[in-house]
């Protein structure tokens, strides 16, 4: 393995640990309202909880990112692919919007979820009105999933 390798690696390091700490951000949050709405109101555990989660994938979508690359570098077995400096660094450059998109958003999420329990705390009939807004967040990240998935998958590997 060569700098290439190397460059292609820290760029799907950086996909995981970005997107999961922003992730761990927008969840630890979403679980301090939803234990604080638990305290006054236990009934309302398992709306709370769907809430809570929505951060979460922000998370799972870097992690998808990071998998495939080792997938098509052939690091997880067989003969490792050949990779050029510069192909590293394009598959660097191709992680990043997942992790810089996923971390923002998965806090930005997470801070919307926070309403969202307050919001459930008040009138438990809008629910679906607080996962719509969360969700909103949520397409920001898709979109920058699918920037990353496609430029990852797409770029051809080898000499």
């Amino acid at each position: 393995m060569g700098m290439g390798h190397f460059y292609a690696l820290i760029g799907a390091a950086i996909a995981i640990l970005l997107s999961g700490v922003g992730s761990a951000i927008g969840v630890g949050r979403a679980g301090q309202a939803a234990s604080a709405l638990m305290s006054k109101d236990p009934t309302k555990f398992g709306n709370a909880m769907v809430l809570q989660l929505l951060p979460s994938s922000q998370g799972l979508y870097g992690f998808v990112v990071a998998f495939i690359m080792l997938v098509k570098l052939n690091v997880l077995g067989g003969p490792v692919a050949d990779v050029t400096v510069q192909q590293g660094i394009a598959l660097l450059c191709l992680c990043l919007p997942i992790a810089i998109v996923g971390f923002v958003s998965a806090i930005t999420q997470g801070m919307v979820v926070v309403s969202g329990i307050n919001l459930l705390g008040k009138q438990e009939k809008q629910v679906g009105h607080a996962i719509l807004f969360a969700v909103m967040v949520e397409i920001f990240a898709i979109f920058a999933l699918i920037v990353s998935l496609l430029g990852v998958l797409l770029l051809p590997i080898g000499a």
